[in-house]
């Protein structure tokens, strides 16, 4: 059985991070993407390559860059599965939010995950089968307050992963996305202050926010699934909406 080989966006930081670590602890091959914190990635990927005597490259650019998305997958001889995590959040009152930054938004969180799947496309369909597991949010379920943009970039990746599970279920190629509440990453904790925190962990069921290590956990047991279930947004969100 050959190597399977895992790309992951979003690889610095957060659930990425931690998805890395879950993929490389079960013998996959290692293609991680970051922007923000390409120091820290690099150095990530030399201790995943030491510890897990796992295959790690590092690709540090922005997914603005479609050029770079091009010539880092056309790169990568081959891949089984595909986890879009890169996404940045703005929180405030929509009137209040520059154009400019609503433009950041939409090009990260959305057009940079569907860029990666176009170009990523080719090497999936030349495998057996192969898998997309794009990232997304509760919030693009029910919106959120204070966060339009972001939860109206995470509603277009639902309809992004739905049609594209049409288009790639006769292919063998599963497209679904994860629709996490709230993560305890430094994102979360970046745009909420200690109150907020403990005053949303009062309304999820389960008490407390998810730890990144439990999404990745769920990340890659998605990723090894039958291919029959597509098309699906998953919520983990320990019952919280």
């Amino acid at each position: 059985m050959s190597v399977k080989s895992v790309l992951i966006t979003g690889a610095s930081t957060g659930i990425g991070r931690a998805a890395a670590r879950v993929f490389a602890e079960n013998g996959y091959k290692l293609y991680l993407m970051g922007f923000t914190h390409a120091r820290e990635l690099r150095e990530y990927g030399v201790e995943l390559s030491t510890t897990y005597s796992a295959y790690v490259e590092v690709f540090t650019g922005d997914l603005r860059e479609t050029k770079f998305i091009e010539e880092t997958i056309d790169g990568i001889p081959s891949l089984t599965t595909v986890v879009n995590c890169a996404a940045i959040a703005k929180r405030g009152a929509f009137s209040f939010q520059e154009p400019e930054e609503i433009e950041r938004l939409i090009s990260v969180n959305l057009t940079g995950s569907i860029n990666v799947c176009r170009f990523a496309l080719p090497k999936l369909l030349a495998g057996d089968e192969g898998r997309i597991i794009n990232i997304s949010s509760v919030w693009g379920l029910t919106g959120g307050t204070g966060e339009v943009v972001y939860s109206a970039s995470k509603g277009g990746i639902n309809s992004f992963t739905k049609a594209l599970a049409k288009e790639l279920a006769p292919n063998k190629i599963a497209v679904n996305a994860i629709a996490f509440g709230a993560v305890d990453t430094d994102m979360n904790r970046n745009v909420l202050s200690g109150d907020e925190i403990s005053e949303l962990e009062k309304k999820i069921p389960f008490g407390r926010m998810a730890t990144p290590r439990e999404a990745a956990d769920f990340i890659y047991s998605l990723a090894n699934v039958p291919t029959y279930l597509t098309g699906q947004i998953i919520a983990f969100d320990g019952g919280w909406i």
